[in-house]
């Protein structure tokens, strides 16, 4: 069974900067796009960026300039660097994953249960 995990959110001060990981495990024959999503208070998840197992990435408008997607395949793991957060950045941010495993070899997207961002004004 594959699973994310999610790490890295809190606490932050506007202007300050944090450091997302999402580590996948079980049985994994590879791993295609990984993905961050969030979602604020009253309303609907929304896409923050993406990057596909090529290494191109995708942003949302609103993000565009302060946060940094990565991934290191050898350690089933993608991150996002937030900097110059602001009190919009607060929300829970999911992590994405399509993931082909031996149980599931189609690709299958898989989520993680969240991480709380919470930014201070």
């Amino acid at each position: 069974q594959v699973q994310l995990v999610e790490s890295g959110g809190g606490l932050v001060q506007s202007g300050g900067s944090l450091r997302l990981s999402c580590a996948a495990s079980g049985s994994i024959l590879s791993i295609n796009a990984m993905g961050w999503y969030r979602q604020a208070p009253g309303k609907q998840r929304e896409l923050v960026a993406t990057i596909t197992s090529g290494g191109i990435t995708n942003y949302a408008d609103s993000v565009k300039g302060r946060f940094t997607i990565s991934r290191d395949d050898a350690k089933n793991t993608v991150y996002l660097q937030m900097n110059s957060l602001n009190a919009e950045d607060t929300a829970v941010y999911y992590c994405n994953q399509n993931i082909r495993s031996f149980l599931r070899p189609k690709p299958q997207d898989y989520w993680g249960k969240g991480t709380l961002v919470t930014v201070s004004s």
